[in-house]
């Protein structure tokens, strides 16, 4: 059986994250992966596929899923209190804010074209991408 793109993102992605404690636990189907450390499975990392302006496109970044609007909205408040230097990383790229299609949720994510799934340097240029939400948010998380 023949691997999705976004197994081969996963296959990459522990080889990027080095400097990052806790357990990482992944998940790869047909439209993303998602990532996360320990049991904080509504704090996570993914690479998706979704639907926008008539044109499916590629999100990677960081969500916060809580039932609990206050409780996304705290995390994300704590997230962008550290915002100059985490984009000293990541950029001018991300967008924090309200999720894609969930208003409760949070993100602090950017959209790309799709991407070619026939294309191995653009698995691994995802993987290392989501690395870097990893190795920057993690460690802010976790304070």
């Amino acid at each position: 059986m023949e691997q999705s793109f976004f197994h081969q993102v996963q296959a990459v992605l522990e080889s990027f994250v080095l400097d990052v404690s806790g357990t990482m636990h992944s998940n790869a189907h047909q439209r993303g992966i998602k990532v996360w450390y320990d049991d904080a499975t509504k704090e996570h990392y993914e690479a998706q596929l979704i639907r926008g302006d008539g044109k499916e496109m590629l999100e990677v970044g960081f969500h916060v899923e809580y039932p609990k609007v206050e409780k996304n909205e705290a995390i994300l408040q704590r997230l962008l209190a550290t915002e100059k230097g985490w984009r000293r990383t990541l950029g001018i790229e991300p967008i924090a804010g309200v999720f894609l299609g969930v208003e409760r949720w949070r993100r602090v994510s950017e959209i790309w074209e799709e991407t070619d799934a026939d294309d191995v340097d653009a698995a691994i240029e995802i993987a290392a991408r989501l690395a870097d939400y990893i190795s920057v948010f993690e460690h802010l998380r976790r304070a």
